[in-house]
C-alpha cells in the first residue's frame, strides 16, 4: 500500500513543488519508489500549467534535484487522494482546513516544519519568491530536512504490525 503525499504552497510554482521533487528523489535512492505516491499543488490558482519558478528550479537543480511539475491548485477531492497534505506555512495551512470536507479529512493535513529536525527555530517554510539567493537556499535545507523527517515517520508507520 502507497503512502500518498500532497505538499501545499501558495501557488505551487516554489515550496511545494521543490518539496515533491526532493522527495521524489530521497525515496528514489532509497529504493522506496513504489511505495509513495507524491505530488505538489497550491491553494491559488494563478499559477495553473506552469512550470516551477526558474529562480527554484536553477537552485535545486544545484543540489542535483530536477523540478519538472506542472503547477495545480489543491481540489477537495485531494483530501480523499492523499494521506497526507503537509502545508508550507500557516496561510496555506488554515486554508486547507478550510477546504477541508469533514474533520477526519483535516487530520490528514500537516506543517512542513513539523518534520524538521535542523530547523526547530523555525515554524514554517518561508517564501523565497521575494527574496534573493539565500532565501531559495534556506528553503531548499528546510525541505530537505522536513522530507527527511517525513520519510521516517512513514517508514515506521509502514513497519507497524497492525492491530487485529
Amino acid at each position: 500500500m502507497k503512502t500518498r503525499i500532497l505538499f501545499v504552497c501558495l501557488g505551487n510554482i516554489c515550496r511545494s513543488p521543490a518539496a515533491e521533487g526532493i522527495m521524489h528523489r530521497i525515496v528514489e535512492r532509497r529504493g522506496l519508489s513504489g511505495t509513495f505516491g507524491i505530488d505538489s499543488a497550491g491553494t491559488y490558482g494563478g499559477h495553473r500549467g506552469e512550470l516551477p519558478d526558474p529562480r527554484m528550479r536553477s537552485a535545486a537543480s544545484r543540489r542535483g534535484y530536477a523540478l519538472t511539475h506542472r503547477s495545480r491548485q489543491v481540489r477537495e477531492e485531494d483530501f480523499d487522494r492523499f494521506d497526507m497534505i503537509v502545508a508550507m506555512d500557516d496561510m496555506n495551512y488554515e486554508s486547507l482546513n478550510r477546504l477541508a470536507p469533514s474533520r477526519e479529512a483535516a487530520r490528514k493535513i500537516f506543517r512542513m516544519a513539523e518534520f524538521c529536525r535542523r530547523h526547530p527555530d523555525r515554524t514554517y517554510v518561508p517564501d523565497p519568491y521575494y527574496e534573493g539567493h539565500e532565501g531559495f537556499e534556506l528553503v531548499l535545507d528546510m525541505l530537505e530536512d522536513g522530507c527527511e523527517g517525513i520519510l521516517e515517520l512513514s517508514l515506521i508507520h509502514i513497519s507497524e504490525p497492525t492491530r487485529p
